[in-house]
């Protein structure tokens, strides 16, 4: 297979980032107009997405490496706790999320993450508290009062189910990107996480059997959004993204990456007509700010640099 373009690689990860924002749009739609159970949706997708990336890893990439992940005791290990724990943690909570309030607080709430792994750093000593750290943490700080007080501090302006839910999920997120790390060093990204997924699927459909689900009652276009969060939102979105670093740089693709909370947010205020208030807009700002901050900082030859592997699975929505 070439090498994709400059050009190509753009369209990628920029199409990809747009799909991610979209597939959690797509989602709030099908929890709160078809009444579409959580569970089923989050199973649905891990198996199927998982199944749809591996079956890329086989077609178009090394494929010793399905089964070659599993021969490593260590790996198989630690592949099953990140499946579980990071991969199958980061999807529910997200979703749930976005069914109590709406995917444009759950993406920005989802994007803490890498203010807690600063945080997690630096507690562990792991990393130095510099002044850019500090104008990271205090827009995610302030971002994140304005977004669910609209500025307000008689209330809050989000439900506190959907606030939960969401700090659950950049909690996961952050676990899920550091412990994905070794791995990563060792296998492709499309195997780690295509397993991930379907150890997260497989373990959910203990609680929701993906084949128990009323069908007859949904409308032709139920099918579709359900088509696009999982074939989309997922599974093309992710594929795209790795693709992009074949041609664009690991700090391009994150900064170009952060598109996806900006098309949640206009996506949930603009097609499902959430009502958002000017200090949330006000906090949004803060909280992409804070992205691109994060995705412009150089990279330094600190213990704490990500290698470039790292960096191609810190999106998974």
């Amino acid at each position: 297979m070439n090498k994709p373009t400059r050009r190509t690689g753009l369209f990628l990860v920029i199409t990809g980032a747009i799909f991610w924002g979209v597939g959690g749009t797509v989602s709030q739609k099908l929890f709160q107009q078809y009444a579409i159970d959580v569970n089923w949706l989050v199973t649905t997708r891990l198996l199927t997405a998982g199944f749809l990336l591996l079956t890329v890893q086989f077609f178009w990439k090394d494929r010793s490496q399905i089964l070659g992940v599993w021969k490593n005791k260590r790996a198989a290990a630690q592949l099953i706790i990140f499946g579980l724990l990071g991969m199958l943690a980061v999807q529910y909570t997200y979703m749930a999320s976005i069914k109590y309030g709406n995917a444009a607080v759950a993406t920005l709430l989802q994007y803490l993450a890498p203010v807690m792994i600063i945080i997690y750093l630096i507690l562990r000593k792991q990393a130095v508290l510099t002044r850019r750290d500090l104008l990271t943490v205090s827009l995610a700080l302030s971002g994140c009062f304005f977004l669910l007080t609209n500025g307000s501090i008689s209330g809050l302006s989000v439900p506190a189910p959907a606030i939960v839910w969401g700090v659950l999920s950049g909690l996961a997120l952050a676990f899920y990107t550091l412990y994905a790390i070794p791995l990563l060093e060792q296998y492709d990204s499309l195997v780690i996480v295509g397993w991930a997924m379907l150890i997260g699927g497989f373990a959910l459909s203990f609680i929701h059997p993906p084949w128990q689900m009323d069908f007859s009652s949904l409308p032709v276009e139920a099918y579709l959004y359900i088509v696009f969060v999982i074939l989309f939102g997922t599974m093309i979105a992710f594929w795209f993204y790795i693709e992009s670093l074949q041609s664009l740089s690991p700090k391009e693709t994150s900064l170009l990456g952060s598109i996806e909370p900006l098309a949640a947010v206009l996506t949930t205020v603009f097609w499902l007509k959430e009502p958002f208030g000017f200090f949330q807009w006000i906090g949004t700002a803060c909280i992409i700010g804070m992205i691109f901050l994060l995705a412009l900082k150089k990279k330094t030859a600190s213990k704490t640099t990500q290698p470039q592997k790292y960096k191609r699975s810190y999106r998974i929505s």
